[in-house]
C-alpha cells in the first residue's frame, strides 16, 4: 500500500526555522518526484514550494528561493523541506506528493502532475 507520511509542522516565529519530513512506505521514492504544496486557508493546493526529481534535480518557487531546501534521501525513503527564515505568509498545511517522473520531476510543478499525496502537516508562522 503506497502511502506518505508528512511529520515535522508545527508554530513557530517569523525567521525561525522547521523541517518537515515526508516518509514513504509501500514503494521506493528512486523514480519518483516528490514535491512539498502548501495550502492555506481558503486557497487551492496548486503550485509546488518545491519538487526534488528522481536524478536529484530541484527547483522551488521564487517565493521560497534561498529560504527553503529540499533534500532527499534514498536510503531512508524520505525527503525534506528545511524551511528557514520563516515569515507569516508561509502558514499553510503543507502536503507532499509523488508521482513518477521518467527523469522529468523537476518540471512537476502543479498539483496535477502527481498520483499520491500525504495526509499534510501544520505550519504556523506567528509571534
Amino acid at each position: 500500500q503506497v502511502q506518505l507520511v508528512e511529520s515535522g509542522g508545527g508554530l513557530v516565529q517569523p525567521g525561525g526555522s522547521l523541517r518537515l519530513s515526508c516518509a514513504a512506505s509501500g514503494f521506493s521514492l528512486e523514480g519518483y518526484a516528490i514535491g512539498w504544496f502548501p495550502q492555506a486557508p481558503g486557497k487551492e493546493r496548486e503550485r509546488v514550494s518545491c519538487v526534488s526529481g528522481s536524478d536529484d534535480s530541484e527547483w522551488c518557487a521564487d517565493s521560497v528561493k534561498g529560504r527553503f531546501t529540499i533534500v532527499r534521501d534514498n536510503a531512508k525513503n524520505t525527503v525534506y523541506l528545511q524551511m528557514n527564515s520563516l515569515k507569516p505568509e508561509d502558514t499553510a498545511a503543507y502536503y507532499c506528493a509523488a508521482s513518477e517522473d521518467y527523469g522529468l520531476g523537476y518540471t512537476f510543478r502543479l498539483a496535477k502532475h502527481y498520483d499520491y499525496w500525504g495526509q499534510g502537516t501544520q505550519v504556523t508562522v506567528s509571534s
